[in-house]
């Protein structure tokens, strides 16, 4: 009979010490192997969507990309987490929330046993990190200054100002940023919550509009309405879209 398939793991963190120490408790574990050792976010967006690994030991303070930022972008191919912070009280509340294991630094081997085991538990029930309901439990309604979006291994990081507007394409949305589209994984509710405070309003079912780019209003066929944006790019208005606009304006 051939032996069990072995657990493979990726760790990210920016602090060598803190990846010594994770690689250190998992030697413990005959089972598991180390396929990767990431120091930023991009790096462990790259492994995880090259090498697919079982589990990520995911740092949330890291720069270029947070732990966070991490998940939203490898978002169903996250198969296991756990969550490692020195001090984040708001992250904490987001995992306690959604039943989601995280390590507090700093954490002895009993501690990280005991989280090794239960992602194992969840890893074999194919229970998925319900990593929608945790990013939005974290950004709490707080309003984003950038989107990131992932091509494959690389990552566009597109700065809120730039975008024009938003459209719902099935289970995606196409984002209008400097005359190029790019596709999200993620609902048109979610982005209008994120993206209300930085000046951006639902004008219609399908498209969010960055109001900044709104150049003119016209009528259409059966006194329906268009937004005409600057570059003269025409978009449906609905009867409620007409009404929070004009609210607006």
């Amino acid at each position: 009979m051939p032996p069990p398939k072995p657990l493979t793991v990726v760790i990210v963190d920016d602090e060598a010490p803190a990846r010594a120490l994770i690689r250190e408790y998992l030697e413990q574990h005959a089972d598991v192997q180390v396929v990767a050792e990431c120091i930023n976010g991009l790096e462990a967006v790259k492994a995880a969507n090259e090498l697919r690994p079982d589990l990520l030991f995911l740092d949330i303070q890291m720069p270029k990309l947070d732990g966070f930022e991490v998940l939203d972008l490898i978002g169903r191919d996250a198969a296991g987490v756990v969550f490692t912070t020195a001090y984040d009280d708001y992250a904490l509340r987001a995992f306690e929330v959604h039943a989601v294991d995280y390590l507090l630094k700093p954490f002895g081997p009993e501690r990280f046993a005991e989280s090794l085991q239960l992602a194992r538990s969840r890893i074999s029930r194919q229970q998925p990190i319900p990593a929608r309901e945790l990013l939005e439990t974290h950004r709490d309604g707080s309003a984003m200054d950038r989107l990131l979006i992932r091509d494959r291994s690389h990552v566009h990081v597109i700065p809120v100002e730039q975008i024009d507007y938003v459209e719902a394409q099935d289970d995606y949305v196409s984002i209008r940023a400097a005359g190029r589209s790019y596709l999200k994984e993620q609902t048109l509710g979610e982005l209008e919550v994120q993206l209300a405070a930085k000046g951006f309003l639902r004008i219609h079912r399908r498209y969010i509009l960055n109001v900044s780019r709104l150049a003119k209003i016209e009528l259409s066929e059966k006194d329906s309405r268009v937004a005409v944006l600057h570059d003269k790019t025409e978009l449906p208005i609905s009867r409620s879209g007409y009404v929070k606009l004009r609210a607006l304006l």
